[in-house]
């Protein structure tokens, strides 16, 4: 798939970033991977950790917001993942103004960009937190969704498409509770904080976060929304994996947080159809063609919604501590 194709990976030094051009260069023989982002001390060390394949890396200083710099390189590029957003909540509730520049404007210039490079695909990572959202993080990328689906329609006769994959938080992730909840255990805590004991959260690691990105390349024809088919938790079940007995005390749900994620609201689902290991959100719009719709996937029931609170697939404690272990996130 990947093979002797030019790849751009916006804000392609973040965690997600690193994992799809490792996994890239470890799986495929690509041209090119064009790592574009703002900090150039990331670059550099991204640079120095994957030097053995400095032939096939490239490194680019810019910033979603500044659609000449995106043009220049985009520039003979055959697929972009789009992974660059401001996504810590309180940050974009406090700088509202600049989550709409970055997720939002970002998310046109993409767009711009792509359709006048004649870029073939790009993919663009979504979150939870844009089903129903509560918080400004949520809103600006509910946007950005609607801006992927929707550019689409101007594809016209040209070989592009775009469409979007959406997951939570991905475990051990920068920001995420398992990073915390650690530290708190090696400063000698035994007491870890949750803020609501009836909290829920889906389980994807970076690797199944990269996988259900190459399948949207595969297999996207423009326009859908690919969610991965993944288990649940209990974020007081993850605190005794990783702080066996530890005491937990409630301390109240932080503005603008949810107690469960929901992947497919009710209102996806009338367009939605269930596949073995994900599903597929289509458009409903005029210009999306019926036969587009993959072949051996199940129509999912009006009222449905995968929310991690009533999920059917469950990891108890002694499955999170293994697999803990197996990332190196054991304490």
């Amino acid at each position: 798939m990947l093979n002797g194709k030019a790849i751009l990976i916006t804000g392609g030094t973040g965690s997600f970033g690193n994992a799809f051009t490792e996994y890239a260069l470890a799986h495929y023989e690509p041209k090119k991977i064009i790592i574009y982002s703002r900090d150039e001390y990331k670059q550099f060390l991204m640079a120095e950790k994957l030097k053995k394949y400095k032939k096939t890396l490239r490194f680019f200083i810019g910033d979603v917001r500044d659609r000449d710099r995106l043009y220049r390189a985009f520039d003979g590029v055959d697929y972009v993942v789009h992974a660059a957003a401001l996504k810590q909540v309180p940050a974009c509730e406090y700088n509202p103004i600049e989550a709409i520049k970055t997720n939002i404007n970002g998310a046109m210039n993409i767009i711009d960009a792509a359709l006048n490079c004649g870029v073939k695909k790009v993919v663009a990572l979504s979150t939870d937190k844009a089903v129903n959202p509560v918080n400004l993080y949520g809103g600006t990328k509910l946007v950005s969704d609607k801006l992927f689906v929707s550019a689409n329609a101007y594809v016209g006769k040209k070989d592009s498409n775009f469409s979007v994959v959406r997951y939570g938080n991905v475990a051990g992730s920068r920001g995420s509770v398992i990073p915390f909840f650690r530290s708190l255990a090696a400063k000698g805590e035994n007491k870890l904080p949750i803020t609501d004991h009836r909290m829920t959260r889906f389980w994807i690691c970076l690797e199944q976060g990269v996988e259900l990105v190459i399948k949207a390349l595969e297999e996207a024809r423009g326009g859908e929304i690919f969610i991965s088919k993944i288990p649940s938790f209990k974020i007081t079940d993850l605190a005794q994996a990783i702080l066996p007995g530890c005491e937990m005390p409630e301390v109240g749900i932080r503005e603008g947080e949810k107690l469960h994620e929901i992947m497919v609201a009710r209102e996806d689902a009338m367009n939605a159809y269930e596949y073995g290991k994900h599903f597929i959100v289509y458009p409903h719009m005029e210009w999306w063609n019926q036969d587009n719709i993959q072949p051996g996937g199940k129509k999912l029931a009006d009222g449905f919604e995968y929310n991690s609170g009533t999920n059917t697939e469950w990891l108890d404690t002694g499955r999170l501590q293994e697999l803990l272990a197996a990332m190196g996130l054991a304490y």
